[in-house]
């Protein structure tokens, strides 16, 4: 039977079957399946299974796994390997907030790449919008519209986005990801009611009392085909996958300029005459989204020194 991956954790898997959208609790048949062994999990919330059905006990073991259309993934530095967090959405939807908690740009630059990894389309949501928005924050709001990425604002107080946003998504599986604090989980209630509760009552199950989960839920709608996958509240974002010399290939307002710089491969670091610099100090490239890079090149540079 072909199922829905609502949840997992520890080889135990919360699945949909298809045709009859019974929930079962499924484990994998046997030590192993034949998944990508990049992956530090083996599923996913979002990931089509085929499965062996145990009507008599509501429950299951899983056979395979359909391919992907895509996922949003992370290095695991503990595992040695790609952690996903959720796959197969129509969008993923990056939560941040203006001040409480501060704006943290660096997290979606970050959250870009990982997702166009992943071949997955991002959105950028300022959520409490009713709270000041600094200067410097719509700034760099507006370069992230510049580079062609959807921006919209909401707001769980003033109702700001939410019914706009609500009937966007509406029969479409989307994730949710976003630093704690920034809101998620009470636009959730807004757009599912008792979307929280729900996401609670898992995680109290797989947690046995402890106060944070490390996976992903997906949360249907009650009335509409559909479903949000509420990822946890995400710490860091580790690269992956990149060499140094490379990474300016994933900022595409640097890429553009690098014919111009005097040094081939310019890592536009320390190198003199280099036509990003200088289009930073211009003020054509936004000077935080430079510093979310010199950060990221230092990761990866490190990194490759360890290794």
């Amino acid at each position: 039977m072909k199922g829905l991956v609502l949840w997992g954790i520890n080889n135990i898997f919360s699945v949909k079957g298809e045709e009859d959208g019974r929930i079962r609790e499924c484990r994998i048949k046997g030590k192993k399946m034949d998944f990508e062994t990049r992956f530090y999990n083996p599923l996913s919330a979002g990931d089509w299974v085929e499965f062996e059905d145990n009507a008599e006990e509501n429950k299951g073991m899983l056979l395979s796994r359909y391919d992907r259309t895509n996922y949003f993934a992370r290095w695991n530095k503990k595992g040695r390997a790609l952690q996903t967090l959720a796959v197969n959405m129509e969008t993923l939807f990056c939560i941040v907030s203006p001040e409480s908690p501060p704006f943290r740009p660096r997290f979606i630059d970050r959250a870009l790449i990982l997702a166009e990894q992943g071949h997955l389309d991002v959105a950028v949501i300022l959520n409490k919008s009713d709270q000041e928005i600094p200067e410097w924050v719509a700034q760099r709001l507006e370069n992230f519209k510049s580079l062609g990425l959807d921006v919209r604002y909401t707001s769980c107080e003033t109702g700001e986005g939410v019914d706009s946003l609500r009937e966007e998504i509406k029969g479409k599986i989307v994730g949710f990801a976003g630093q704690s604090g920034v809101g998620k989980s009470t636009l959730l209630n807004l757009l599912i009611p008792g979307a929280s509760q729900k996401t609670a009552e898992v995680s109290e199950k797989m947690s046995r009392g402890k106060h944070t989960t490390n996976f992903a839920v997906m949360i249907p709608y009650d009335n509409a085909p559909g479903y949000i996958i509420d990822t946890p509240g995400i710490r860091d974002l580790l690269l992956w996958g990149i060499e140094s010399a490379d990474l300016s290939h994933w900022f595409p307002d640097f890429n553009c300029l690098e014919e111009e710089c005097s040094f081939a491969g310019c890592r536009h670091m320390h190198e003199p005459k280099c036509a990003v610099k200088k289009a930073v100090n211009e003020g054509i490239i936004n000077a935080d989204r430079y510093e979310s890079y010199m950060r990221m090149m230092k990761e990866l540079i490190e990194n490759e020194q360890k290794y």
